[in-house]
């Protein structure tokens, strides 16, 4: 048996090698999406992305005779922990072969790295919260994953089951394809309330952009209060994430309700830009770029959208509100182009939310899921 030495990733070189771990792991595999380098460094600078100022992280790579044969971060969040009146710490990024002696060796590395911080519980993979991407892929591992969906064999989820890790919470993604329609019901429901209702619906105006955000942040915040680990993104964060995600923005495919001018929902859908992405291996350049231009721009080869955020303040739920929302996103799409749509992800408990999209055509076809286990 060989022996596994995992080193704290702290150099520059060490983070380049922890950010391209997985292209070397998922290399044969045709389905993974190779995430640009540019776009990582960046995710991962702790002097730029505000998200590090209220948590303190650490990666870990795995090392078995000179060579990187795994990896696995630690995130203490300190809003989470904050506003859930918890004492739990993250791990995410993780990825190794299907060896237990590996995954169970950067486990307990993990587990051990949390307890140290005075934490109770070990809960993920979330990297680093559940505003960016979270949860093992259980179920439709059939096909590539989305805009900021993860992505993994099939092994690593029984792997982490192994170490006693059980789970918390499922995760679903929804498609819907733009051959169907909205059912008439909906859409009666839908033109009523777009003569009788005071909520007005349109597009995000990318000239006032940063204006814009700011309002969004506010609704986003307002809306998912109440859900299951949900972390509220201060403006810092919020704005950041916001001009990182505008270069694909498309600002047809993003609506705001507003009620007297102030807004009190809104939806929006990115295009899959995963659909070029696949095709790059993580490089811009030397011929990147052109490829993607070549797959969006010139021979528009995107055709789906994954709707991202859906949210509207408590006090206009159950008003239709999400109808609206959802008819005027669905017939931009189509008009668009897009003929597909994954609605992701969704609270496996949110069952409000879930009867909503099947109402609307809707079908689960991706699960995902956050474990955990007290340390």
């Amino acid at each position: 048996m060989l022996n596994i030495e995992v080193v704290e990733a702290k150099s520059p070189r060490q983070l380049r090698q922890f950010i391209k771990y997985p292209n070397e792991l998922y290399k044969d595999d045709p389905k993974y999406v190779t995430p640009l380098l540019s776009e990582r460094l960046e995710f991962f600078d702790q002097k730029s992305n505000p998200f590090f100022r209220t948590a303190r992280v650490k990666l870990f790579l795995a090392h078995r005779e000179g060579k990187v044969v795994g990896r696995i971060a630690t995130c203490i969040n300190f809003n989470h922990n904050e506003y859930h009146s918890e004492q739990v710490g993250f791990f995410g990024f993780f990825d190794c072969p299907d060896d237990y002696e590996i995954a169970s060796t950067l486990l307990k590395v993990a587990m051990i790295t949390i307890k140290k911080e005075g934490m109770t519980k070990m809960r993920g993979p979330i990297s680093f919260s559940t505003n960016h991407e979270c949860g093992f892929l259980i179920e439709g591992s059939d096909s590539p994953p989305v805009i900021m969906m993860t992505y993994n064999h099939p092994y690593l989820p029984r792997l982490a089951e192994k170490f006693g890790l059980k789970k918390a919470m499922d995760l679903l993604a929804y498609e819907m394809t733009g051959e169907g329609q909205i059912p008439e019901r909906i859409q009666r429901i839908v033109d009523k309330l777009k003569t009788r209702s005071k909520v007005k619906m349109r597009n995000i105006s990318m000239k006032d952009f940063d204006n814009e955000v700011l309002h969004i942040n506010d609704v986003y915040n307002e809306a998912w209060q109440h859900n299951w680990g949900f972390v509220p993104m201060e403006k810092d964060e919020f704005i950041h994430t916001a001009k990182n995600l505008r270069q694909v923005i498309d600002p047809d495919l993003v609506f705001i309700a507003e009620v007297d001018s102030k807004p009190v929902g809104f939806c929006l859908a990115l295009p899959d830009i995963n659909q070029a992405l696949i095709r790059l291996k993580g490089k811009l350049l030397p011929f990147g770029l052109l490829k993607l231009l070549w797959h969006t721009k010139i021979r528009n080869k995107i055709n789906r959208v994954r709707i991202i955020t859906f949210g509207i303040i408590p006090q206009y739920q159950g008003r239709g509100v999400d109808s609206m929302l959802f008819a005027e996103i669905f017939d931009a799409g189509v008009a668009r182009g897009y003929h597909q749509a994954e609605l992701s992800w969704i609270l496996e408990a949110n069952e409000l939310m879930r009867r909503g999209v099947e109402q609307m055509g809707a079908i689960p076809y991706k699960r995902y899921r956050i474990v955990e286990m007290p340390v």
